[in-house]
């Protein structure tokens, strides 16, 4: 008997801040109408993310998983990072 897992979400997002060891905050840009108005409004969330190397920095674009809760607020992972910050963040 074979089984399959169900797919994850991913997402592409950009890096905002680095809070621990293992850890970044991601934000995820996206547009959604207004309910009366119908005009895009500009909206956010920000997920909190494992980072097992510690390669990312503030302003890379990663895309990153959907994965069981590894922490209090932590329920994503870096998939793999696809743009590298060109500002130098010191």
């Amino acid at each position: 008997m074979s089984v399959t897992r169900n797919s994850r979400k991913q997402l592409i997002g950009e890096v905002i801040s680095i809070s621990g060891n293992k850890s970044i905050k991601v934000a995820f840009y996206y547009k959604s109408p207004h309910a009366l108005y119908k005009k895009e409004i500009k909206r956010k969330t920000i997920f909190h993310v494992h980072d097992e190397d510690g390669q990312c920095a503030i302003g890379d674009r990663v895309e990153i998983m959907e994965t069981r809760p590894l922490s209090k607020l932590k329920r994503w992972r870096v998939v793999r990072i696809i743009e590298k910050s060109r500002i130098s963040v010191e």
